[in-house]
């Protein structure tokens, strides 16, 4: 059953699609290159410390935007297949609510609450 409201989840979906994308692009030109340099074995550890932790960061951001991108997708790949909206665990409808506050929901609240308890 196509709503408006499915209509805006969709475009919505599409746009957070688009910004994840471009924000993925962007952490990717932005890595470092392998070149480290060289210096007294003795001097500058707590800059390459900051150096480490910065792009530990920096790649912990990049996959929780790759996992946010690819949920995205899901979501949008079920729009065409005319599943959206459907819990893929128990195959009852997701709260209307619940997909405003996360388009991309594949799961009703009960199977998330579930999923999560149970790894």
């Amino acid at each position: 059953m196509k709503t408006a409201n499915h209509k805006l989840m969709k475009l919505r979906l599409e746009d957070d699609r688009k910004r994840l994308q471009e924000q993925l692009e962007q952490l990717k030109a932005s890595r470092p290159t392998e070149n480290r340099r060289e210096g007294s074995p003795f001097g500058k550890r707590e800059e390459e410390a900051t150096e480490t932790a910065d792009l530990e960061n920096r790649m912990a951001l990049e996959h929780r935007t790759s996992q946010q991108l690819a949920e995205v997708e899901k979501a949008l790949d079920k729009f065409e297949k005319g599943t959206y909206g459907i819990c893929e665990i128990c195959g009852k409808p997701i709260n209307p609510e619940r997909l405003e506050a996360l388009p991309q929901a594949l799961y009703c609240m009960e199977c998330n609450a579930n999923k999560a308890k149970n790894g």
